[in-house]
């Protein structure tokens, strides 16, 4: 995999020194082998010194014909429900092996969430639409996120102290793992750019005539 760094640190102090304990913040903008900003890429800060983890709720709906969002992150122990807003009814499942479950054709909302509290990544099916796909990505850690539109991830207050730094995503070369980047060292403002070699585009679902959704 072809992965640089293609903007080095860029650090700016926002107290003295004798201040520089409490925390900082990082924004990390990543593109892709066109120079193009890069979104659904997944960042995660791990840390020994930062070992409690809050769990989070979130939503992936199926609208459309399509899961939303396309990429996940969360932490271990954290939750998912999977509503269907589609007319049609879906049937949902992962085969990972961080999470195996189904969800037999169902419509609107589930009985129940889905707890994933195995770090990994879990791909997501539906095994009426094939074209259907989606990841959660479950960390090790809380700070993990999903870059936006114009490729940024941003965390506003990280406790300071040094991190190891990984990066993912679902259409990344070679290795289908996490990649392991260097170790930062936070206690004030930095930005950091990163560069990842795709293999392919995000799938969409096929045009289907009126009112079949």
């Amino acid at each position: 995999m072809k992965l640089a760094l293609w903007l080095i640190l860029l650090s700016i102090a926002l107290t003295p020194l004798i201040n520089r304990a409490a925390a900082g913040s990082l924004t990390i903008n990543i593109i892709n082998q066109q120079q193009q900003p890069l979104a659904d890429a997944v960042v995660e800060l791990r840390s020994p010194a930062t070992n409690i983890i809050t769990p989070k709720n979130i939503k992936v709906a199926q609208q459309q014909l399509t899961f939303i969002p396309f990429v996940s992150a969360i932490p271990a122990g954290s939750q998912a429900e999977f509503p269907n807003l589609d007319k049609t009814r879906h049937h949902i499942y992962s085969f990972s092996p961080a999470k195996q479950f189904e969800i037999q054709l169902y419509a609107d909302q589930p009985e129940a969430p889905i707890i994933f509290d195995t770090p990994g990544i879990v791909a997501l099916g539906c095994n009426i639409h094939d074209y259907m796909q989606a990841y959660i990505y479950v960390g090790e850690s809380e700070l993990v996120a999903v870059s936006d539109e114009q490729g940024n991830v941003h965390w506003p207050d990280v406790p300071a102290g040094e991190y190891q730094l990984y990066l993912w995503h679902p259409w990344q070369l070679e290795s289908p793992n996490p990649l392991e980047l260097p170790v930062l060292d936070i206690d004030q403002t930095e930005r950091l750019g990163l560069a990842i070699d795709l293999s392919q585009r995000k799938p969409i679902a096929p045009q289907r005539g009126f009112g079949s959704r």
